[in-house]
């Protein structure tokens, strides 16, 4: 019984790192969601870079620099580095939850919209490299060539 658990877990993982919709968790199911995953996946938006930026702010903080460079270090980041940083991920997430609407609207119109917007626009937050479902495709909208 282990041993056939085991296999349908590991069937159903290989299934949804391929992109089979049928392995998907029902928050990724749907063609709205499908569309919303490859309009985030097909663009370089300035809040997926929100994480490594955020790394990047912590560890210039945490770097032991002598007393007179810590303190501009400091300064930098409270007064420019994170307002810049969250107004950028504000007006993105909102973009791309507005214009994913709109086009789902537009080019899926019998699919609802509950949720659509929030799902592409936490989507956009995430790493590329650690989004799931994969991405299906590049950036620029070409698809993913097939691992070997």
């Amino acid at each position: 019984m282990r041993a056939k658990q085991a296999a349908e877990r590991d069937r159903a993982r290989r299934g949804m790192l391929a992109g089979d919709e049928r392995y998907f968790p029902a928050r990724d199911k749907g063609a709205a969601r499908k569309f919303a995953r490859d309009w985030v996946d097909s663009r370089r938006l300035p809040s997926q870079y929100f994480l490594p930026f955020s790394l990047l702010i912590l560890l210039a903080t945490w770097v032991p620099w002598p007393m007179s460079v810590r303190v501009q270090v400091l300064n930098a980041v409270i007064v420019f580095g994170w307002p810049v940083m969250m107004i950028g991920v504000v007006f993105t997430s909102g973009y791309v939850a507005w214009k994913v609407k709109k086009e789902v609207a537009a080019k899926l119109p019998n699919e609802s919209l509950k949720g659509v917007g929030f799902y592409a626009a936490m989507r956009a937050l995430q790493i590329r490299k650690l989004r799931f479902p994969p991405p299906q495709l590049l950036p620029g909208g070409k698809p993913v060539p097939p691992k070997k």
